[in-house]
């Protein structure tokens, strides 16, 4: 069996000394640990990866995982919505799936003489969006209203969505036959992006022996409910974030706005979900307050995605993450006292 992953993702020691932990946050750690082992069961060898679709999840937002087929996107997806006992639905995107498809329809009813409103399968706390850049732009937007107000308007009546909500989706490299690029303003609907990659031999081998007799998915048992997951994003959302680091994270967001080699930086909408995604990491590590380790453990995942490189850093092969990851390099690191301030 795989190791269970250690949630920490910390970059270096920030502070001095032990530093106690909240008791809602010593059962967020507890939890998460339990759901990372649930969905390690099905994704053998990428603990980063799970790490990264628990602290979204935490963060109250919205996964998108990108890769080639095969390499375990919509294992990903699924071991995660069956670790927690709540609704799921699954949409499998395709080039003639319609926005009604996904956010529901009114249909006429002739004994009440009105129209009723038939919910599609976005009404639920989890949503599978299965291949998502395999749709056309315009049903690809039909999840805009949903990710960022958690609602859904058809007809002119607005419907609120349940709680906690969260869309996973997967999407093929863009340049594979039959697929169409995510609108810049989908992307940024993502808190975070991740590429699952190929396993190493070692764990490929693991996944043979273990997953050639049964399908894990199948054995699969959830480790939280929907209520409890709503109580660890309330403790979560009180983790506290000092003046420095928010400073730190704006100034990060900012500096991707300045470089030559983006024809677009992050938005401020990034910025916000930067410093909820620190406060996720920190909860997982176990800690009650933000240090820069955290921000700098996320700041690829929830950043990358969301530039646009000039055609000429496309030409010289660079990436958005290498330049997220030089920014992280040359800003200063907050040094305050950043643990006791609760100001």
């Amino acid at each position: 069996m795989t190791p269970k992953t250690q949630l920490t993702g910390a970059v270096g020691p920030t502070t001095d000394g032990p530093v106690a932990a909240a008791p809602g946050i010593d059962h967020v750690h507890g939890t998460i640990q339990r759901i990372a082992a649930n969905v390690e069961q099905v994704l053998v060898g990428k603990p980063e990866v799970v790490r990264i679709a628990l602290v979204t999840m935490l963060a109250e937002g919205h996964l998108l995982v990108e890769d080639v087929p095969g390499v375990g996107k919509t294992s990903l997806a699924k071991a995660l919505a069956r670790s927690i006992d709540c609704t799921v639905s699954r949409i499998q995107f395709t080039p003639d799936l319609l926005p009604s498809d996904i956010t529901g329809v009114s249909i006429y009813n002739r004994q009440t003489e009105s129209f009723e409103f038939r919910p599609g399968p976005v009404f639920a706390n989890i949503v599978v969006g299965d291949e998502i850049n395999r749709a056309s732009p315009k049903t690809q937007s039909a999840l805009l209203e949903c990710m960022e107000e958690q609602q859904v308007t058809v007809d002119g009546d607005t419907y609120a969505l349940g709680s906690p909500f969260m869309v996973i989706a997967t999407q093929n490299p863009v340049e594979m036959e039959g697929t169409y690029a995510l609108p810049e303003a989908q992307r940024d609907r993502f808190t975070a992006r991740v590429s699952i990659g190929y396993p190493d031999a070692k764990a490929e081998l693991a996944m043979v022996d273990e997953h050639s007799g049964h399908d894990p998915l199948s054995q699969l048992r959830p480790a939280a409910d929907a209520a409890e997951v709503q109580e660890l994003l309330r403790v979560v959302s009180q983790v506290h974030t000092s003046t420095d680091i928010r400073r730190y994270a704006i100034e990060l967001v900012t500096a991707t706005r300045n470089l030559a080699e983006l024809r677009l930086g992050a938005s401020p909408r990034s910025t916000l979900q930067l410093v909820r995604a620190a406060r996720a990491q920190a909860a997982l590590a176990g800690r009650d307050f933000v240090i820069p380790d955290d921000l700098q453990a996320v700041a690829g995942p929830v950043l990358a995605h969301r530039l646009v490189l000039t055609s000429e850093a496309r030409a010289a092969r660079r990436s958005a993450t290498d330049l997220v990851r030089q920014l992280l390099e040359r800003i200063p690191v907050p040094r305050g006292d950043i643990h006791d301030e609760r100001g």
